[in-house]
């Protein structure tokens, strides 16, 4: 029998090989995207630093410490998986955070990372967010770039606050309003 998507005349759908046909970006919902957000966190951070007393206490209560106080957390699924996810974390009066972004290493390098922005400064702006910063560390180059094309600019040494983060050198914001 043949596909009736073809036979209709409708594009054939897109291989299940493609990466992006079956990606999609949702809030944290269960207690297996936590995990997944604390495992794939503690795995690059553990990786190039040293895990610390605010990272644990973020990963361990995301929907606490980032969902409840009235921000978000958003998880990538490629199928079944979770290979992605950010956070948005209210930190002031209209300024929420970017925190907490990580992308499997498997999975770097196909636009997931860019997918999880463009999401979160999404929510930031359906929140009614004025600015939002984030922290982190000049070794990962290719994260600040990303950061960089969405128009985040690096925050002067007069302009950064005291930071929970050893690891943190770099220091940036992004003004919505």
């Amino acid at each position: 029998m043949p596909d009736t998507a073809a036979a209709a005349g409708a594009p054939a759908p897109a291989p299940a090989s493609d990466p992006a046909s079956a990606l999609a970006i949702v809030e944290l919902a269960t207690p297996a995207d936590a995990d997944a957000f604390r495992t794939l966190n503690e795995a690059w951070i553990e990786r190039y630093f040293t895990l610390e007393d605010e990272d644990r206490a973020i990963l361990g209560d995301p929907a606490g410490r980032i969902v409840e106080p009235g921000g978000a957390v958003f998880v990538a699924r490629l199928d079944d998986e979770v290979i992605g996810c950010i956070g948005l974390m209210p930190v002031g009066d209209r300024v929420f955070e970017l925190v907490k972004m990580a992308v499997s290493p498997a999975h770097q390098g196909h636009g997931t990372g860019r997918k999880l922005i463009a999401v979160a400064l999404d929510r930031a702006r359906e929140l009614g967010a004025r600015r939002v910063v984030l922290e982190s560390n000049s070794q990962l180059a290719s994260a600040v770039h990303l950061y960089e094309a969405f128009g985040f600019r690096h925050l002067g040494h007069d302009e950064v606050a005291p930071s929970p983060y050893v690891r943190a050198d770099v220091h940036m914001v992004l003004d919505l309003a």
